[in-house]
This record gives C-alpha cells, sequence and structure tokens, in this order.
C-alpha cells in the first residue's frame, strides 16, 4: 500500500466508522473496486485506533466525568448518578461484544476477501437502520436505559464483525428500538463503541510488532491513522448535528444503492471469470 492509498483509505475508514454505512464494508470494497491491494488488518484496526482518538477527544469531557461517577459508585455502591449508571451499562453492553467477537473472529476474517458478501452485508445495514427510524419510539436518554437494553445494543455492535454491518448503525438502530432519542442513541453508540476499538486494536498491534516488521508498516499506518483521526472529529460534529433535525433513511438508502451496486459488479466479475 503506497502513501495516497493510505491517505484515501484512512479517510474513507473514518467517514464511514462515524456515518453509519460500515467502515469494515469499505475498506473492503474501495480498494476491490479500484483494484487496490486489500488493507491488511493492522492497517485496518490502526485506522479505527485513529477514529477512536476523535472520539476520545470530542467526548473528553463525558469520559472523564463517566469516569469519576462510576469511582463514586463503586465506594457508595449507588447507581443513582445517571453518569454511573451510563459507564456501568457500557462494561454490560461490552461483554458481549467482546463475547462475539472472540468466537467468530475466524469466521468473519475469511469473509473479508468476499466483496460479494461484504454487499450484501451493506445491504442487511440499510434495512437495519430503516427499521430502526420507523420503529424506533425516541423518548430515552442514555442513562435511562436497562442493562437488559445495553446488552441488546452490545449484541448488536458484536454483529458488526462482518464487514458490511455497520457498527455505528447496528448500534444507533438498537438504541433506537429500546426507546433512545435519535442524537442520543449516536452518543451512546460512540461511547460504547471506546473499549471495544482499544482492545481490537491492542491484539492487532501486538501482533504486529511480533513479526519484528514494524518499520517497514510505519509510513503508511502513520498518515492513515492521522486522516482516520482528524476527519473522524469532524464526522462526529457532522453526524450529531445532522441528526438533531435529519433521519437515519438517507443512510439507509446509501446502503442499499451501494450494497447493490458492488453486489451487481461482484456478480458479473464472477460470471465473466467463468465463462
Amino acid at each position: 500500500m503506497d502513501i495516497i492509498q493510505a491517505i484515501i483509505l484512512g479517510l474513507v475508514q473514518a467517514a464511514s466508522e462515524f456515518v453509519p454505512i460500515s467502515s469494515s464494508g469499505h475498506l473492503v470494497l474501495v480498494p476491490w473496486l479500484l483494484g487496490w491491494p486489500q488493507p491488511s488488518l493492522v492497517f485496518d484496526t490502526v485506522v479505527h485506533w485513529g477514529t477512536l482518538v476523535a472520539v476520545l477527544i470530542y467526548f473528553w469531557r463525558d469520559f472523564v466525568a463517566l469516569a469519576s461517577a462510576w469511582g463514586r459508585s463503586l465506594a457508595s455502591r449507588n447507581l443513582d448518578a445517571p453518569d454511573a449508571r451510563i459507564a456501568w451499562l457500557i462494561i454490560v453492553g461490552t461483554v458481549p461484544t467482546a463475547l462475539m467477537g472472540y468466537v467468530g473472529e475466524d469466521l468473519f476474517e475469511s469473509l473479508l476477501a468476499a466483496p460479494a458478501w461484504v454487499a450484501g452485508f451493506l445491504l442487511v445495514t440499510g434495512l437495519v437502520l430503516a427499521l430502526g427510524e420507523r420503529l424506533g419510539q425516541s423518548r430515552k436518554e442514555p442513562h435511562q436505559l436497562t442493562f437488559l437494553d445495553s446488552i441488546i445494543i452490545g449484541i448488536a455492535q458484536g454483529c458488526a464483525i462482518a464487514p458490511g454491518i455497520s457498527r455505528s448503525g447496528a448500534t444507533m438502530a438498537a438504541g433506537l428500538f429500546c426507546g433512545l432519542k435519535r442524537e442520543a442513541a449516536a452518543r451512546y453508540s460512540f461511547l460504547l463503541a471506546t473499549p471495544t476499538i482499544f482492545g481490537a486494536g491492542l491484539q492487532q498491534l501486538l501482533d504486529l510488532f511480533k513479526t519484528g516488521n514494524v518499520a517497514a508498516h510505519l509510513p503508511p499506518l502513520i498518515l492513515g491513522f492521522l486522516a482516520a483521526a482528524i476527519s473522524g472529529y469532524l464526522c462526529i460534529r457532522f453526524l450529531l448535528s445532522y441528526l438533531q433535525r435529519g433521519s437515519l433513511y438517507v443512510f439507509a438508502v446509501y446502503c442499499w444503492l451501494a450494497g447493490g451496486a458492488s453486489l451487481l459488479v461482484a456478480m458479473l466479475a464472477t460470471d465473466l471469470l467463468t465463462h
């Protein structure tokens, strides 16, 4: 992967991570459609860490408040404070995501090389977004979620191990199903993603250092990371502002168009190879 490709894919990762259109799916489909080499899992993870930095910078006040409230709740054994409850909801919601990632990692890594599967999952993401927008009741704030709600949203996030299933889309839609207001669902989605992205990134970076070939990967990794972090911050601002007045339908339509077009190209390419 050259430097230009790394920067472009870093921008693609950030935009499609926070805008609910599947970052993992786009990191498969964009290089495939352009004839570029597929990015390694390490690159995928490092640009995810770039978006993690964007989340930490944008929500740093929230994370300080959550950590402080969580510590006080341990001392007092009381979850009355809204921030303390949200912190525990995030912890509980992360458990099913981690379990699903551990169990399904090998299966879904094999799908990374199958654009037709990715395109199909992108169509599913569009359906999930449309159903969430249509059936969501938009009445709750995050601290009003139950622990069962947090498990449901965590399971939805775990489904995003399949490339083409948008993590933010799945968790936002699940949040809407559980009664969250649209902007609150987005904020909770971003906060819930933090431990998952960190854990996955840490594992992949440890694997990279074990290879003993870190220096060869550094230039594209650094530039991809920076592109993802900067554009990710801007995309968070855009999405939270947009969701104050806009709906998820526009993203559902995009997923259907992009998924349908990619699936058609994959089918035509397969047909050409077999004749």
